[in-house]
């Protein structure tokens, strides 16, 4: 398998067979950490499995989790991951959610699905979604690696509910980093073992799509004013090639976080320097 530093290697298999595995991204300190954040936070939330079969009923799930520890504050940011991200969608990227998956022993496989399902638009199409798993433990076909269809990025059905389609097991040892196109169909796998499998679910999307959390609304403004400028770009309090999600002619950092990120909407940097939007390099600015 390939490290970060394969950086056009792992788009290339991302294109291709619609995923990548980046080995041995997670610094070993950065691993225990988010390992005893997440013990904590299940401990002290008292958080219980789901009640359906997509969410499992012996999986253990926490969304909103930038919320919830600052150690979670290193995962959209890290710089082994990230630039695989961008390269798959640009560097306008938003993060989608920030979430955990721990499957307990005994949960048969989840559904096969592909993250991009209700983005109405005909398959395939150029990616919308990209996704991440961080493998906080050893992902092994046993305890539940996650299982995908290589290629299926480029069918043009999406998977019917319920079905078994043949798929592979991704496993990885733990501090690697499963990326793949949004489009591809994958699930959670059984885990037949007597032990947990813990991961971090990383989801991006393009800067002019939803996100599935709503980082804006679901992380406190004090605490986003204490992010690194790239989170805050990343949460979705910059704009989207000068102009998507502005303020009244400001981008939200001004507006809601007080910080002068020197902001002009692309007209204004259009008569400024007095080229079309797609020939100005700063009016396609990525935020």
């Amino acid at each position: 398998m390939k490290d970060a530093s394969h950086l056009e290697q792992h788009l290339q298999d991302i294109e291709t067979q619609g995923y990548t595995i980046i080995e041995n991204a997670i610094e070993p300190d950065l691993l225990d950490q988010l390992n005893a954040a997440l013990l904590h936070i299940e401990q002290v939330d008292a958080v219980a499995p789901g009640h359906n079969a997509f969410e499992g009923h012996r999986t253990i799930r926490m969304y909103n989790l930038l919320a919830k520890d600052p150690v979670f504050q290193k995962v959209p940011v890290h710089p082994r991951v990230l630039p695989v991200i961008e390269g798959v969608l640009d560097k306008g990227c938003l993060v989608s959610s920030l979430s955990s998956i721990s499957i307990d022993p005994g949960e048969p496989a989840q559904p096969i699905h592909a993250d991009d399902t209700l983005i109405g638009l005909p398959r395939p199409h150029p990616p919308m979604v990209c996704n991440s798993m961080w493998a906080l433990t050893d992902f092994t076909a046993a305890n539940g690696a996650t299982r995908i269809v290589p290629g299926s990025h480029k069918f043009e059905d999406k998977p019917e509910y319920g079905s078994h389609p043949d798929s592979i097991a991704a496993e990885m040892p733990a501090g690697s980093v499963l990326v793949w196109n949004g489009s591809l169909w994958h699930g959670g796998g059984a885990n037949r073992s007597d032990e947990r499998r813990v991961g971090i679910a990383m989801n991006y999307c393009a800067g002019f799509i939803r996100q599935q959390e709503n980082q804006q609304l679901g992380i406190p403004l004090k605490l986003v004013k204490e992010f690194e400028p790239r989170l805050q770009e990343l949460t979705g309090f910059a704009t989207y090639r000068n102009l998507m999600g502005h303020i009244d002619k400001q981008s939200p950092i001004q507006a809601l976080l007080g910080r002068d990120d020197g902001f002009q909407t692309v007209w204004d940097l259009i008569d400024t320097n007095a080229v079309a939007p797609a020939q100005s390099s700063d009016a396609t600015k990525d935020p």
